[in-house]
């Protein structure tokens, strides 16, 4: 299978590439490990002992630490150890990567800008503002706000480049990266709930702002306290609306995260049917069943990956239409 290029069992494969390269505090006492190289017990511990690490018996080299520091885990035990600070270098570095392609695509085709003769590029982003802007139009009725479309823009976007990363070959870009000493690394910045937690609590914070400016800080208290049955029942309104509230982040953040983390599942699944033993009839089978299958997914996740970004996208006009209404008491 594709793990055994490292080493690795299929379990371990696949833990090993949902982890994220993750830097942290940890304390001193902590005990770390790292995957030792080596055929043989021997070869195994003299690779451990040229690191000046111990050698585990089995497969890893291992130190304990002396002193609090801060550092990249090595395995889920570390990023267990480092707790909530702990930050997700890789998702970090592809959202800004991706965001600021976004930004240069954009800025390059506004640069260039042309009514005579207009590029493809231009006329592709034109077609995607006009899009956009009758989807926010169709949608967003509420007041006039000049945020909502340009904010609509640039989320779908962005989602969607961080949601095509899931298109790359799973070892395409973590292998090679592996060899160069880094340790873990996720492309897709999506299949990590930090990063669509942070939007979606991003969205929910303007939808808040939104809310109170649009109908006042009494308004608002009256929208989540007197509605939906009046004042004579505000604890059953207050409950039903702040479980409403709380609903809003949750679906936004859950929804984007659960079918980019379950696509890049069915990625690894498929990439664990292949082999690197080519000579025997089995093993060209299952390269030759891998391909065709990832082949299949790919295009099928396609329209997963646009779905999502458009869907993300929507439903945040949604809320900030929501949160620009007018409260009524009835």
């Amino acid at each position: 299978m594709a793990s055994e290029s490292s080493g690795r069992t299929f379990q371990e494969y696949l833990e090993h590439h949902l982890q994220n390269l993750v830097y942290g505090p940890l304390p001193a006492g902590h005990e770390r490990k790292f995957y030792t190289k080596g055929d043989d017990e021997t070869t195994k511990e003299a690779y451990c002992q040229s690191k000046n690490l111990d050698y585990d018996g089995e497969k890893y080299c291992k130190e304990t630490l002396t002193e609090d520091g801060w550092y990249l885990a090595n395995n889920k035990t570390d990023v267990d150890a480092m707790g909530f600070w702990a930050l997700h270098i890789d998702t970090m570095f592809f959202s800004v990567l991706l965001g600021g392609l976004f930004l240069f695509i954009f800025a390059g085709a506004a640069q260039n800008f042309s009514l005579d003769k207009p590029t493809k590029l231009q006329l592709f982003i034109e077609m995607m503002i006009d899009f956009i802007n009758g989807v926010v139009k169709g949608t967003f009725k509420a007041a006039q706000n000049s945020l909502i479309a340009p904010m609509a823009l640039t989320i779908f976007f962005w989602v969607l480049l961080m949601n095509v990363m899931d298109l790359v070959p799973v070892d395409l870009i973590p292998y090679p990266a592996e060899l160069l000493g880094v340790p873990y690394l996720k492309v897709v910045p999506t299949t990590d709930l930090n990063l669509t937690a942070a939007l979606a609590l991003s969205v929910f914070v303007l939808y808040l702002f939104y809310s109170i400016k649009s109908k006042g800080f009494v308004g608002f208290i009256k929208s989540i306290s007197l509605h939906p049955f009046g004042p004579w029942m505000l604890p059953a309104n207050l409950f039903i609306e702040i479980i409403d509230l709380i609903a809003k982040p949750l679906s936004l953040a859950l929804r984007l995260y659960g079918n980019l983390y379950a696509g890049e599942m069915i990625f690894l699944l498929i990439a664990g049917m292949v082999s690197i033993n080519l000579t025997s009839f089995m093993g060209l089978g299952l390269n030759l069943a891998g391909i065709t299958l990832s082949l299949i997914w790919a295009i099928f996740h396609i329209l997963i990956v646009v779905l999502q970004a458009f869907i993300f996208m929507m439903l945040t006009v949604v809320y900030m239409n929501m949160a620009h209404e007018k409260f009524e008491q009835h």
